[in-house]
């Protein structure tokens, strides 16, 4: 490939594989996207973007993440916002049911997955596993399994395990107390 010299044209690409990729990039990755060849060209353009993203747009963002990985995505308080307007859903609900036990039992065994999940987790861990939303360590003939950093990144979390399993029992204890709470309400309005 060419070594591009218009910063336009450089910045331009930026932009296209932020926006496009749907995840973290490297800056090894926004280099060869932009042609330059120049870290020093690159992060200079990048940190452009990053301010005039900054000052246009109100919703998005691009940061970086503690790896020093860059990503363009929508600002957490605008998730519920756009939630029914998103065309796709990242995982089908028996899939993402699947990967959330594992996130709040893990480390769990096939087994124990099987037993809870159903046969259908082996099509789910297949397809988790190719997301490289969990890993698996083989003890004996089980396999346990656990979430990835890159789980954790995509899904925007941070923290340990432990931390992860609180805050998700209490978004399920939330979440439990509203869908309780409703049918109460329609009844005395009845």
């Amino acid at each position: 490939m060419a070594k591009i010299e218009n910063m336009d044209e450089a910045t331009a690409r930026i932009e296209a594989a932020l926006y496009s990729a749907g995840r973290p990039l490297r800056i090894e990755d926004i280099i060869r996207a932009s042609g330059t060849e120049s870290r020093t060209k690159t992060t200079e353009l990048l940190q452009n973007i990053m301010k005039k993203t900054k000052s246009a747009f109100k919703a998005l963002e691009i940061v970086i993440l503690p790896d020093g990985s860059y990503v363009m995505q929508l600002k957490p308080e605008y998730s519920a916002t756009v939630k029914r307007y998103a065309s796709k859903p990242v995982l089908p609900n028996a899939t993402l049911k699947t990967l959330s036990y594992i996130a709040y039992m893990q480390p769990i065994s096939s087994k124990q997955l099987v037993e809870t999940r159903g046969s259908g987790v082996y099509a789910h861990l297949k397809e988790l596993r190719q997301l490289d939303y969990i890993t698996h360590q083989n003890v004996g003939r089980l396999k346990i399994y656990t979430t990835t950093e890159k789980f954790q990144k995509y899904f925007g979390i941070q923290g340990d395990v432990e931390d992860l399993k609180q805050r998700l029992f209490s978004k399920v204890r939330k979440t439990a107390n509203r869908q309780t709470a409703t049918p109460q309400m329609t009844t005395e309005v009845n």
